[in-house]
């Protein structure tokens, strides 16, 4: 593990989402969903590729809010364009992407402080 200090990590933007749709994403090479992600009105709505498709649901991501970092380059996916990258972890098992979220109701396009 290499060692960072605190300016590097507030280079690094993460910012508290709403998923406000879901696509299938079948010509990925893994499975994976194509998210929009609303930030709240200074920041708008983002897209995103997600491999989380062994834990979730279109129907269970719609209204969720989530973490991710937006001040990552876009990066092309296949014929998508992932504008931020969503954060989670492993699974208890190593099956599939755990989103990270907060505990409760956060505001718009709030930074991880």
């Amino acid at each position: 593990m290499t060692l960072t200090d605190f300016d590097t990590f507030m280079k690094v933007d993460i910012r508290v989402g709403k998923v406000v749709r879901v696509e299938p994403y079948p010509e990925a090479i893994k499975p994976a969903f194509k998210l929009w992600i609303n930030f709240g009105p200074d920041l708008g709505e983002r897209k995103s590729s997600a491999q989380i498709t062994k834990h979730y649901s279109p129907e269970m991501l719609i209204g969720r809010q989530i973490l991710a970092v937006i001040n990552f380059a876009p990066r092309q996916i296949g014929k998508f364009v992932s504008e931020v990258l969503v954060l989670g972890v492993p699974g208890i098992e190593g099956d599939g992407i755990i989103l990270v979220e907060p505990e409760s109701e956060a505001l718009l396009g709030g930074r991880v402080h």
